[in-house]
């Protein structure tokens, strides 16, 4: 069941059979010449409408903007600061907990929203620390689909070294299978882009100008996008699972 498309009495029935919750998060930045901006909250968001077909399990709205300031040297990309990403973080939990959910399973596509959602986890826990009493704090999980052990072998098997670190075509492959009529046909040059550490936006575009690092989405293709999403649902259910295994 999707939130969005729920009346508030189905949220309330469902209360009665589960206490958990996926939401999607992703960021709204550049992926390469040939990826679209929206990849990191498509590929998390077409997951998690899945899981919903498969399981009884309510998926949240998709939180599309993340930490990505390395990425506003590219126009359309849009980032928040670390601490406006954090207090949206505490706020959605909030918000939940005050309904009644227990379990908040975040099913992330930003590598750089890791250290941020983590430090509002660690923020969320430290309130309910210092507030005492013996109610149960909020059970928080952060899980970056593309490390899945299925996805990271299917990857490998795809892609070998090509998969690289943004921009990657296992991540593109994914989001032109869920928008086929978005698919980009350019030339890359070089073919396998260079790989580097990142720092702020300017340097990110002097170094990467093509916006790529480590990969080669020329590979991409939709139908290895149905196979990476497949792979994906597999490993987001055994992990979901483990991490509700206490709901009620």
């Amino acid at each position: 069941m999707l939130l969005q498309l729920a009346a508030w009495p189905e949220v309330e029935e469902y209360l009665k059979t589960s206490t958990a919750i996926i939401v999607p998060i992703g960021s709204t930045e550049q992926h390469g010449p040939n990826g679209l901006i929206g990849t990191d909250a498509i590929c998390p968001t077409a997951i998690a409408q899945q899981l919903s077909k498969r399981m009884n399990v309510l998926i949240g709205p998709t939180l599309a903007i993340g930490m990505a300031q390395h990425h506003l040297g590219f126009p359309g990309s849009i980032s928040f600061r670390p601490s406006t990403l954090l207090a949206v973080i505490r706020d959605v939990v909030e918000s939940l907990r005050v309904h009644g959910f227990t379990h908040v399973y975040f099913l992330n596509g930003h590598g750089g929203n890791v250290a941020t959602v983590t430090a509002a986890f660690s923020e969320i826990w430290a309130g309910a620390s210092f507030a005492g009493g013996t109610d149960r704090a909020p059970r928080l999980r952060l899980r970056n689909w593309y490390l899945g052990p299925r996805v990271k072998a299917l990857s490998d098997e795809l892609y070998g070294h090509a998969e690289g670190s943004h921009a990657t075509p296992s991540e593109v492959s994914l989001s032109w299978y869920a928008f086929p009529e978005a698919v980009k046909s350019v030339s890359l040059h070089p073919e396998l882009a260079p790989s580097g550490p990142i720092r702020d936006a300017a340097d990110y575009r002097r170094q990467f100008p093509d916006g790529r690092i480590g990969s080669n989405p020329g590979l991409s293709s939709i139908e290895h996008g149905k196979r990476i999403l497949e792979a994906a649902v597999e490993d987001t259910v055994e992990d979901f699972n483990g991490f509700t295994a206490d709901a009620a």
